[in-house]
């Protein structure tokens, strides 16, 4: 029988009740490992299993990830990716008309003819890794400090030119460790991608944003894409099987994904900025924008259509911070984190001193940081200029309090929410950053990275111009409240104006919804930018100088003496623990593994075991019991093929492997490496997992059962043609 009660309170009592439980409980698997250092020891001790070199590289090459943000895979020999239908968002929201609406009403292509473009996604298969550090470090090693940054710099350019030139593939090189190792990523691109087949936003979004990171949970976050290579479908080596049965409770199981940031070897002064400072300022700006969008949404069915996409992403990446930011006032988290680095930075004989637990009171107040750990038992900070690479990162952190709204509403482009003005400024640093060599230019505007570049910005993907006036509204009325001590800035941002004249002048004047007129400039370098009277090239060309300043004095004063610092903790962290250490995630692809696991009574809140998996039968019952309303309402269709399905079919499972964002659309596989899953969601206790594993306080991946998509797509879609290819 399927578990009704899935609301949860996590009250601080709660939290501190399930971290005491903890302590009696065997250590959970964890790790987001690259696939070049991959847990061997660990699989073969725990689970008797250990990966050959052809079964990693196969899983390697079926994975892929969506330069729109999320993780896929290849899933048969004729060009098939499959993702989350949510990380297909972009996509559907692009192609969707006020006509046909494939978003919200889903899509099936019938045949190869009827597969639709995406108009500028690019597909990433990662194909080797190659260790750089050494390269890196020695370029570095001869140079003074000061000169530290740009040094690297340079050097990666060269190696990722280098690459390019030498094997026409994409070259990124990917700081690990927080700098202390480099390893150059090489990827093949697919840029000719077309979607087949997408069900209803409806049940691949059921129970909606009151049940998002939730479980149970009975969703079908699914949507296939191929790829085509000279106007073919793709031929593909490397694809997953398909398993109909999927896993079975307690099974071994893993995920190949592309998991985007965890914060897990930052310094205890690094997570005080994080609770104190980043997240609560980028939690303030997603609920600005989600009220904008929704005010927007209210005007009309077609309004909503067209915030639709953005409105999804900012609610989930707003309750995602939530978590995020309850994980950070938990006293537990600084308890381990404290006593984790005092043994790394002093030794165990200074870790009994660090029994006594943090008070909760001396937590969460922005205006009352708790004081440095060190500092607590008698250990004075050093100076800024201290040798200390803890020290050095604490003050690094403290001028980066200063700086971050700065740097957010200018170089980050929060103060202009537009995308208009995102293509505006992408043609004015493209120009500028052209006429210098390609070692020294901004690392996004290197000649690795060009036609990436290009493809955003020469995009054909509609943009709406009532949404475009209302979003950089919002925007340049945040500028103005945050800003006031920049007059020039705001003299440039508004010329003025109030915000809502202003938006409407420059989104009415400009001609960059056309895609050859972005062309031309683009053609016509920094002259045709000088020469230019576009009023949102000339915005993005007035304020980019104090942009770009802020963005240096960020590069100089946080990230490089951050930088150097982690390296030099990376060594000590190499020295303790060797390989056994994973890095932070980075937007690169990782494995973790875990095991299908259900939720104990004693951490689920219901005073209940909730099962390791959910069923189609009880997505009926669930709808039911909710009246068959708004989110809770199924397709039409759904009830028309109701007949025809076995309730009894596995649609959703929860597991212990290690996630983060970016996962989504990650395949879950076997030790068989068939895929048995599809990862789409967390619950709310894994939202800490970006800065500790989550699973042993009842953290839960969440994914589509490989059985329930094959039974929704052969007896509710009629796709039998495409789960047939599936696999194969």
């Amino acid at each position: 029988m399927q578990l009704i009660l899935r609301r949860t309170c996590w009250t601080p009592l709660v939290l501190l009740t399930l971290a005491l439980l903890v302590r009696h409980r065997a250590i959970a698997d964890e790790g987001m490992w690259i696939y070049n250092h991959l847990p061997t020891k660990q699989l073969k001790e725990k689970y008797g299993f250990e990966p050959t070199a052809a079964w990693a590289e196969r899983l390697m090459k079926s994975s892929v990830r969506f330069n729109s943000g999320g993780s896929g895979s290849f899933v048969s020999s004729s060009g098939l990716v499959l993702t989350n239908h949510h990380v297909a968002a972009d996509t559907l929201a692009k192609i969707s008309t006020a006509e046909h609406n494939y978003y919200r009403d889903g899509f099936l292509a019938t045949g190869h003819g009827d597969e639709v473009p995406a108009p500028d996604l690019e597909l990433n298969q990662l194909v080797e890794i190659i260790d750089v550090t050494d390269r890196i470090n020695k370029a570095v090693a001869a140079e003074a400090a000061d000169k530290a940054q740009q040094t690297r710099q340079a050097e990666i350019a060269r190696i990722e030119q280098e690459s390019t030139e030498q094997s026409k593939l994409r070259s990124d090189v990917v700081p690990l460790y927080q700098g202390g190792a480099y390893h150059l990523y090489r990827y093949k691109k697919y840029t000719d991608v077309r979607l087949v087949f997408a069900p209803e936003f409806s049940i691949a979004f059921f129970g909606g944003d009151p049940d998002n990171f939730e479980y149970p949970r009975h969703d079908l976050d699914m949507a296939i894409f191929r790829v085509y290579e000279n106007g073919q479908p793709a031929k593909i080596e490397h694809f997953l099987k398909w398993s109909a049965t999927g896993a079975k409770e307690n099974e071994l199981i893993f995920v190949s994904g592309h998991p985007g940031r965890t914060s897990r070897l930052l310094t205890v002064d690094a997570l005080k900025f994080q609770r104190d400072v980043r997240v609560p300022q980028q939690l303030n700006l997603l609920r600005r924008r989600e009220i904008l969008l929704q005010q927007f949404a209210a005007d009309g069915d077609e309004f909503a259509r067209r915030a639709k996409k953005d409105l999804f992403s900012i609610q989930n990446n707003r309750k995602r911070m939530i978590g995020m930011i309850q994980a950070l006032h938990d006293p537990r988290l600084f308890d381990v984190k404290k006593r984790a680095e005092v043994e790394l930075r002093f030794g165990g004989d200074f870790v009994g001193r660090f029994s006594k637990p943090s008070e909760p009171s001396t937590l969460g107040s922005p205006s009352g940081l708790e004081k440095n750990s060190m500092e607590q038992n008698g250990l004075e900070n050093r100076s800024a200029g201290s040798v200390d690479p803890w020290d050095r990162i604490s003050a690094a952190n403290e001028h980066h309090a200063h700086l971050f709204k700065r740097h957010l509403l200018l170089e980050f482009g929060a103060g202009f929410y537009s995308d208009l003005f995102g293509i505006a400024r992408s043609l004015v640093r493209m120009a500028a950053e052209d006429t210098k060599q390609n070692e020294k230019r901004l690392a996004e505007y290197r000649d690795s990275g060009r036609e990436s570049l290009k493809r955003k910005v020469f995009s054909p993907a509609p943009i709406y111009e009532d949404l475009e006036r209302a979003k950089l509204a919002d925007s340049l009325a945040l500028l103005l409240e945050e800003l006031q001590h920049e007059p020039e800035v705001l003299g440039k941002a508004l010329a003025g104006k109030g915000p809502v004249v202003r938006a409407v002048e420059l989104i009415n004047g400009t001609k960059l919804k056309d895609v050859e007129e972005r062309k031309r400039i683009a053609a016509g370098g920094w002259k045709a930018i000088e020469a230019s009277t576009d009023p949102l090239i000339v915005l993005a060309r007035d304020i980019d100088e104090r942009a770009r300043l802020v963005r240096k004095e960020f590069e100089a004063s946080v990230e490089e003496p951050e930088r150097q610092a982690y390296g030099e903790i990376a060594k000590q962290r190499f020295a303790k623990f060797g390989t056994s250490v994973y890095p932070d995630a980075t937007f690169t692809l990782r494995l973790s593994f875990g095991t299908v696991q259900g939720i104990d009574a004693a951490m689920s809140g219901t005073n209940e075991r909730i099962p390791a998996w959910t069923t189609l039968g009880e997505a009926f019952e669930y709808s039911e019991s909710h009246r068959e309303k708004e989110p809770w309402k199924l397709p039409v269709r759904w009830h028309d093929r109701k007949a025809k399905l076995d309730p009894a079919t596995p649609f959703n499972f929860a597991s212990t492997c290690d996630i983060i964002g970016g996962n989504s659309g990650s395949p879950v596989v076997n030790r068989e490496g068939e895929l048995v899953g599809l990862i789409f969601d967390s619950n709310l206790l894994a939202l800490g997992g970006e800065y500790q594993h989550s699973s042993p306080m009842g953290g839960r991946a969440i994914s589509v059962h490989s059985g329930g998509m094959l039974e929704a797509m052969r007896k509710i879609y009629d796709a039998s043609k495409l789960a047939d290819e599936l696999g194969k």
